[in-house]
């Protein structure tokens, strides 16, 4: 895909898990314990993670992700037979305060910030989940803002989440730049009028949803220069 520079961009806003944070890393963490249950146990709790928020959404029934997250570890150790350890269910969810930022995170985002763009998460996460990663991959320094879907009670992909963005940095959609990993995500936010870019670091295929993305990058090391940084 052709990586057309993007022009008066006033901030750029990331997605947390998946994006700026490994969120296999829990499940990898664990490895020993899951021997070759680990990485079903990684895709499908993150698959109920994630359908859980939805659902919970379409239902008018919100809680904070940090219970959507225990929800989908307890579904998904019950599926693969492993709902008897209590230890184990404890050890990887203090896993998920201390999730892995990708490699590439951190310089970028300093390279951002001193370009002069405004920088923000925008997330499904709970704050204290959120705080966590940030501090544990100590890019706080480099963040002007950590938005959390709790201050609206509902998740992504609902339009008042991506509005909170606007609100919060006083940028209009139009000059936001976002980035995701996840396809659905960047779709919806590409509906809502931000300039998408989806980081598709697992070589997927798009999702078939409204909203045209500007571009896709492997990874976020391409980013600075896309924006012509």
């Amino acid at each position: 895909m052709a990586h057309d520079q993007l022009t008066d961009i006033g901030a750029c806003v990331f997605d947390a898990y998946g994006t700026l944070f490994d969120v296999a890393a829990a499940a990898a963490h664990c490895k020993d314990d899951l021997g070759d249950k680990m990485a079903p146990l990684a895709t499908l709790w993150r698959d109920k993670q994630l359908s859980y928020s939805w659902l919970r959404s379409l239902m008018g029934e919100y809680v904070e992700f940090w219970q959507v997250t225990q929800d989908g570890l307890d579904y998904s150790l019950a599926a693969l037979g492993l709902d008897g350890d209590p230890a184990l269910r404890q050890k990887l969810l203090d896993l998920y305060f201390k999730l892995d930022a990708y490699p590439e995170v951190k310089g970028v985002l300093t390279a951002l910030k001193a370009a002069g763009l405004k920088t923000a998460i925008l997330s499904n996460g709970s704050p204290d989940m959120l705080d966590a990663a940030v501090r544990n991959a100590g890019i706080g320094e480099v963040l002007d803002d950590v938005q959390s879907v709790a201050d609206v009670g509902i998740f992504k992909p609902h339009p008042r989440v991506y509005q909170m963005s606007v609100d919060r940095l006083g940028v209009e959609a139009g000059r936001i730049c976002f980035m995701s990993s996840n396809a659905w995500d960047a779709a919806a936010a590409a509906n809502f009028g931000f300039n998408v870019v989806w980081v598709n670091r697992f070589n997927q295929p798009p999702e078939r949803l409204p909203g045209k993305i500007v571009t896709q990058l492997d990874n976020l090391r391409g980013l600075p220069d896309l924006l012509g940084i």
